[in-house]
């Protein structure tokens, strides 16, 4: 077997790994090689159900509202899914390969050759939110960037490229560096799931099993099937499926904003005075507003928009239950509801930046994200700027 296939047997039962890079041609060559030569009883797969349905199931998006996705405050989680899906989509273009691919030539091998399979992979809604969840504010700004980057960017690999991706060295060098740059966020995308997939592995049903996963995965899903094949580790992994709400300094947090706020304005009153301390509020409301209409424009939203952003920012910083970009990011939905084709085109529009942009389901989801960024930033501003007010 070559270096991204191998054969493991643990407590009398053989488990043939095969790692695979998510948008090359030769990993879907493989995999369909692997499942007719070895005929198991099982085949396991890294995805989950949701996935592969919005993979097989082409009228998927249709169902999607928008404004109902904001509002229920899903809109960070669904650009993230659609940033990263978009990442991996642009990798595969002239390449012949869409995203999971190779996942889905195992099942569609196992089906025909009338083998069980399962979907071994955690929910990625799960994942996602769990990550979100254990990020401060600095790591949150930090993931989005990275992922609307990436989305944004018209950078390509070439096919030796992606083929490297498999190769131990590079991923230690890619996962180093994801480490050293969010250590949450790799641990929750990376290490968890490794623990996920060994265990849903190692339970399911037949003494031999093929195991399809990503390469990077490769090496933590080896080492955890070894602790539980000797017992040195439980296979219960339902932790890993909760999402841990936020810590008492978490729900904290949204209320000092306000209170600081409020704060420097009675004092501002009481030191200098009502023009003063009118005067800062209207300072105040001048940058968080602007900012969050400015973060509006970038995405080109719709003029009313831009004037509920700027509306919406300063009540939104005195209400922690909502947000500057549920106000725009609704605004944005309402007034330039999503078409069928931009539902029919979703999965196309997402690799690039003009896509992006033209698409009104991805154009909402910016204007959410930005208008947000937008407000955040205007009250970093002015909170510093009001205390100079008061104390200079």
């Amino acid at each position: 077997m070559n270096g991204t296939t191998q054969r493991i047997v643990l407590a009398g039962r053989e488990i043939v790994l095969v790692g695979t890079a998510h948008v090359s041609r030769e990993s879907v060559e493989e995999v369909s090689r692997v499942v007719r030569e070895e005929r198991p009883d099982r085949v396991c797969v890294e995805i989950d159900e949701g996935r592969y349905r919005s993979m097989t199931e082409k009228d998927a998006w249709e169902k999607l509202d928008i404004a109902k996705v904001i509002k229920e405050g899903k809109g960070f989680l669904l650009l993230a899914n659609l940033a990263l899906s978009s990442f991996q989509r642009r990798l595969g273009m002239g390449l012949g390969v869409k995203p999971g691919d190779e996942m889905k030539r195992a099942i569609d091998e196992a089906a025909e050759l009338g083998i069980p399979f399962s979907f071994c992979d955690r929910e990625v809604q799960t994942t996602l939110r769990r990550a979100w969840a254990r990020c401060g504010f600095w790591s949150k700004s930090k993931l989005m960037a990275a992922l609307v980057s990436s989305a944004l960017s018209t950078e390509k690999l070439e096919e030796s490229e992606i083929e490297a991706l498999k190769d131990k060295n590079e991923l230690d060098g890619m996962m180093a560096e994801l480490a050293d740059y969010m250590p949450m966020v790799k641990e929750t995308l990376i290490d968890e799931r490794d623990s996920y997939l060994a265990s849903r592995i190692w339970t399911s049903e037949g003494t031999k099993l093929v195991a399809v996963i990503g390469a990077g995965h490769m090496e933590g899903v080896k080492a955890r099937l070894s602790a539980l094949a000797d017992g040195s580790v439980g296979s219960d992994v339902s932790g890993l499926d909760q999402v841990p709400g936020p810590s008492r300094i978490g729900k904290a947090i949204p209320w000092l904003i306000p209170v600081i706020l409020v704060g420097l304005i009675v004092a501002g009153f009481f030191r200098s005075g009502a023009g003063v301390s009118v005067d800062m509020l209207l300072r105040w409301i001048l940058l968080n507003g602007s900012l969050a209409a400015l973060g509006s424009l970038l995405a080109l939203a719709h003029p009313l928009t831009i004037l509920v952003s700027f509306v919406g920012a300063p009540i939104a910083t005195i209400n922690p239950f909502i947000g500057v970009g549920l106000f725009a990011g609704v605004a944005e939905a309402s007034l330039r509801k999503p078409r069928v084709v931009d539902m029919e085109t979703l999965s196309d529009d997402i690799v690039s930046p003009r896509g992006f942009y033209r698409n009104r389901i991805t154009k909402a989801l910016l204007v959410f994200f930005l208008s947000s960024l937008g407000g955040a930033v205007g009250n970093f501003i002015a909170l510093p700027y009001l205390t100079t007010l008061v104390v200079g």
